[in-house]
């Protein structure tokens, strides 16, 4: 009889710990997913509107409303500016001319022979074939050439008559 006694009492001194440390357990795994749960992520999705117009607006959708639209503004403005330079044209260049590049222009010679203009002694960027055109050389048409400095261009090819047709993108000086 004793030994029955002794073994239910082990049984239930064994239950007890593990249920204690069963909720032991439990309740820092809580404690843990409660503590690393942000607004808004996967473990907490729902978020009111009062907490997004707070965060965003400092409190009122007005002001949110008036924070956007002056960025927005701005951004307008910028694009504004940014296109002023980059316009794309298409350009008639006649014997006896010379069609010279702003830094950082592009060119596509897209009818006629052509030649190019440096006044040093680098070239023109040819991005499509991945070449320098050296002064005088050929450019070949429907390449994208880029002018990296001023000073740089390109003319009718002087064995030919006829004039040269380039699509431009940026600014340029005929001379």
């Amino acid at each position: 009889m004793k030994l029955k006694i002794k073994k239910t009492a082990a049984a239930a001194g064994l239950v007890a710990v593990g249920v204690s440390l069963g909720s032991m357990w439990l309740s820092n795994t809580a404690l843990w997913a409660e503590s690393d749960a942000t607004p808004g992520s996967v473990d907490d999705p729902v978020v009111t509107k009062s907490y997004v117009d707070k965060l965003v607006g400092g409190g009122s959708s007005e002001n949110a409303q008036k924070e956007l639209q002056a960025m927005m503004d701005a951004f307008k403005k910028e694009l504004e500016a940014g296109k002023a330079g980059t316009s794309s044209e298409v350009v008639i260049v006649k014997p006896g001319q010379t069609l010279m590049a702003a830094a950082g222009a592009q060119f596509v010679l897209r009818a006629g022979k052509g030649v190019a203009y440096s006044s040093d002694v680098n070239g023109i960027s040819n991005v499509t074939a991945g070449t320098d055109i050296k002064s005088g050389q050929a450019v070949p048409n429907n390449h994208l050439i880029i002018f990296p400095r001023e000073g740089r261009g390109v003319m009718p090819d002087p064995n030919q008559t006829g004039p040269l047709t380039v699509l431009v993108l940026g600014g340029y000086e005929l001379k």
